[in-house]
């Protein structure tokens, strides 16, 4: 099973930038389907955005802001997250799967990382 750790979490303001990692090991990550979920205090993880070999996809009111892509040389998935906005500010997880299944549902991924905590502040 592939362990994940997360990243380049911190405190921003509106508006700045921050770049997420997620290092794999104990197996090659692009091998697996790789996903970044998040959670708010008081509410449910949901799906922020995944990547397969090809193919990315995102949650709706990140698009054009976020971009999810494979760093092959570190073994890694990244989260580039721009234009933050209050409303982003959660703790992010990263998540990977090599089975089949609905990839914005936190039940179809089997490794997970222990999160690292982004803050937009006003």
């Amino acid at each position: 099973q592939v362990q994940l750790v997360e990243s380049g979490g911190g405190v921003v303001q509106v508006g700045d930038s921050l770049r997420l990692t997620c290092a794999a090991s104990g197996g090659t990550f692009s091998n697996y389907i790789g996903a970044w979920f998040r959670q708010a205090p008081g509410k449910e993880r949901e799906f922020v955005a995944t990547i397969s070999r090809s193919l990315t996809d995102y949650k709706e009111s990140v698009k054009g802001r976020f971009t999810i892509s494979r760093d092959y040389a570190k073994n890694a998935v990244l989260l580039e997250m721009n234009s933050l906005e209050p409303e982003d500010t959660a703790a992010y997880y990263c998540a990977a799967t090599d089975q089949l299944g609905d990839y914005r549902s936190v039940q179809a991924y089997s490794a997970w990382g222990r999160g690292t905590q982004v803050t937009v502040s006003t």
